[in-house]
């Protein structure tokens, strides 16, 4: 019997978060990646391998561009375009991200329901009936080829997205279910090629002692079988391989986000009958900006370019000043404590805690439009207003502060803290994410530098003059993702067990917070937003000339 030679391609797309098109439409410019150049990409290489080339997508394609929100939230009624796009695009299998659930039941199931292709989930499991809310795996044939391919989620969604979200489900550890699914599939299905695709990153995170976010590695040194790993969630580029415990090497790919770069796993097999004599698999990241735009494919969705550009282009209101979020990082600033005031307002909480969601954005003064609250409020956040002592609510600041400002030893030191110098000799930004950093409106607070965390934050009194007890219950406002433990500054930082978050909220409101900010500059027509002024570092002697030294290091430019 002759042994034939078999050679397959596997193209992978993850976190493309709304990026459909090669353009912004929050910043009303031209954008890299996108579907529209993955489809360029996928038609020149359809034309080479045909029915050879197999396409997954990795999730969190439903959250991001307002394309993504417009289809979610404003058009319910048309076909939702994700699944068109992907259908079109000829997906093979799709996979669901914790992004994808942030749009609710309504969202998800409906996309679901309208893609031509299996998404999977083989850790999403539906409490009625105990198993699995979405296929665990499919098995797909190319020439001759059995192909498994099996799907999974990070099941941290409990510390993110608060559970009328995802009412029904659980999420089961992804270690523990790959490892009874491989054993599942090795022994029922006998696959020659046994692909993972799991919507989470690469190293391990062990969120609090429930969820660990991201153990692809984990399972591909601990449970054996998988030829390649097809990951995302964490929007950082991988492509390298790690030895299993039987010796054999599991590529784990990951090709970020926003469609900019495409996982290419390469397949060769021989095979004698049914049996795979030999194997050999390897990959890399292609850039799609090499592959142009696809022409069809812009065609093919010009009403829905259309539709949201329409859309993001409607006026909302006047801003008297530009806003940027870099003052944030610094002390109180406008942008954030925009958000502060509307929160307190909404609420009539005592206190509120609020970050900057995005790195650097800015909104520009004169006309504001909708594609600028996407800059404003970045994600669909509800607001919950919560119980908390004030002790915790100190403990929850100095948790805070301790992720974005060093322990400065002498006036030479950096305030802020950064990352290491890389070999190029620069600092790359922040140490942590910066949707982490929240201050507080509500109260009157120093923050000092010189010490460590724990008696960095002193609050004075309540913002009106009133004093600040301790052992006082507050009503705190707060967004959707910090309530459910998101960045654990509830968890760790002011030391509420994560099973008693529920039991502190007294209230959350019927919309999410973008809503509300888009409602309130529409009704006042003009906004003029102001620092509340009611917090600083100290000393500032030491404080104010290195702000403005990492200021320039952070954004290239000083105040």
């Amino acid at each position: 019997m002759k042994t034939k030679e078999i050679h397959l391609k596997l193209i992978e797309t993850s976190d493309i978060h709304g990026n459909f098109f090669p353009y912004n439409f929050v910043t009303d410019q031209p954008a890299e990646g996108s579907l529209a150049r993955v489809c360029a990409l996928l038609e020149k290489m359809r034309a080479k391998w045909g029915e050879r080339l197999i396409y997954i997508d990795n999730g969190d394609i439903l959250q991001g561009q307002p394309t993504a929100y417009y289809y979610n939230f404003v058009d319910t009624q048309s076909e939702h375009v994700a699944a068109s796009m992907l259908n079109y695009l000829r997906c093979d299998v799709g996979n669901l991200g914790n992004h994808d659930i942030e749009g609710g039941h309504e969202v998800y199931d409906r996309w679901i329901r309208q893609c031509d292709f299996p998404v999977l989930g083989a850790n999403v499991i539906d409490t009625s009936t105990g198993q699995p809310y979405l296929k665990p795996y499919v098995m797909l044939e190319r020439a001759g080829v059995r192909i498994a391919v099996f799907g999974m989620i990070t099941p941290a969604i409990p510390m993110w997205l608060p559970e009328t979200l995802w009412s029904g489900l659980r999420f089961e550890d992804m270690e523990e279910c790959a490892a009874r699914w491989v054993s599942f599939i090795r022994e029922k299905e006998r696959p020659d090629i046994l692909i993972g695709v799991f919507h989470a990153g690469k190293e391990s995170v062990r969120q609090v002692d429930f969820y660990n976010e991201d153990a692809t590695m984990d399972i591909a040194r601990d449970v054996p079988g998988f030829d390649a790993i097809l990951i995302g969630h964490d929007h950082r580029r991988f492509c390298g391989t790690v030895t299993n415990v039987e010796g054999q090497p599991v590529w784990i790919v990951n090709p970020a986000n926003n469609g900019v770069m495409v996982g290419d796993i390469d397949i060769r097999l021989s095979k004698l009958g049914d049996r795979v004599v030999r194997k050999r698999v390897t990959a890399r990241l292609v850039r799609t900006g090499y592959y142009g735009v696809s022409h069809d494919f812009m065609e093919r969705f010009r009403p829905a370019y259309d539709a949201v550009k329409d859309y993001v282009s409607q006026r909302i209101g006047t801003m008297a000043e530009t806003l940027s979020t870099e003052p944030a990082y610094f002390g109180p600033s406008a942008f954030v404590d925009f958000i502060h005031g509307l929160q307190l307002d909404i609420t009539r909480a005592d206190i509120s805690f609020c970050a900057p969601l995005s790195y650097d954005a800015v909104i520009r003064a004169g006309d504001i439009h909708m594609r600028d609250m996407f800059n404003l409020y970045r994600y669909e956040n509800m607001l919950y207003t919560m119980r908390l002592t004030g002790r915790e609510v100190k403990d929850y600041l100095e948790y805070s502060y301790a992720l974005w400002t060093n322990q400065m030893h002498s006036p030479a030191d950096h305030i802020m803290l950064l990352t290491p110098i890389d070999a190029s000799g620069r600092r790359l930004g922040f140490q942590n994410f910066a949707f982490n950093f929240d201050s507080a409106a509500g109260i009157r607070y120093t923050v000092d530098v010189t010490r460590p965390q724990g008696e960095k934050i002193h609050i004075l009194s309540m913002a009106d003059g009133r004093p600040f007890e301790p052992q006082a219950d507050y009503r705190v406002a707060i967004n959707s993702y910090r309530a459910n433990g998101g960045g654990e500054l509830l968890t760790i930082g002011a030391g509420i067990p994560r099973e008693e978050l529920s039991a502190r909220i007294l209230d959350v409101t019927s919309h999410d917070l973008r809503y509300y900010l888009m409602d309130y500059i529409g009704r006042s027509g003009t906004v003029c937003p102001r620092p509340l002024g009611l917090w600083k570092f100290v000393p500032e002697e030491w404080a104010a000339p290195a702000i403005e030294r990492d200021r320039r290091l952070l954004f290239g430019r000083a105040r």
